[in-house]
């Protein structure tokens, strides 16, 4: 059967001293998939762009800001990542810089500037525990990764860089 997964991105914006990361704490839709849980901005992309162009908008949409610079730092297939077993796949960016103010919430729930070394201490995803060293470290390299998700909990992760 082939994998048809639904195309998504992932953005972590920096602030401008690059010590703090912009997330959104899930915790405005009961019903959320997220619910509680802290992540970075994205979404779907859509028909008719490309990834750069869908995390753009995500961007904008979810944070009324506009991307200056942003890095792909990896792709992560989620096999059985979705709310009903779906497959998603990913494309991970780091937003460098960025023009506008920010939003204090949007309707997905509350953005919030964290100190990157204080991330893993949030409710995340246990996968993104995996993943997220790798967005922030010095290798130039991206990273290629695979973490299948089973009822919602995270079976293994394994990845490559190049």
């Amino acid at each position: 059967m082939p994998y048809t997964p639904i195309v998504a991105t992932l953005g972590y914006v920096l602030s401008p001293d690059r010590r703090q990361v912009l997330l959104v704490h899930r915790n405005a839709r009961p019903g959320d998939h997220h619910l509680g849980k802290y992540n970075g901005l994205g979404g779907k992309v859509e028909p008719d762009e490309d990834v750069v162009a869908g995390m753009r908008r995500e961007i904008r949409e979810e944070a009324a800001i506009e991307c200056t610079a942003m890095s792909l730092r990896g792709t992560i297939s989620w096999p059985g990542f979705g709310k009903h077993g779906e497959d998603w796949l990913g494309f991970v960016f780091l937003v460098e810089s960025w023009t506008g103010t920010p939003l204090a919430e949007n309707p997905e729930g509350t953005l919030e500037w964290v100190h990157i070394d204080r991330i893993l201490e949030l409710p995340l995803w246990d996968g993104d525990r995996h993943f997220l060293p790798l967005v922030f470290d010095d290798d130039p390299r991206a990273f290629h990764g695979v973490m299948p998700y089973r009822d919602g909990a995270m079976q293994s992760w394994s990845y490559s860089r190049l």
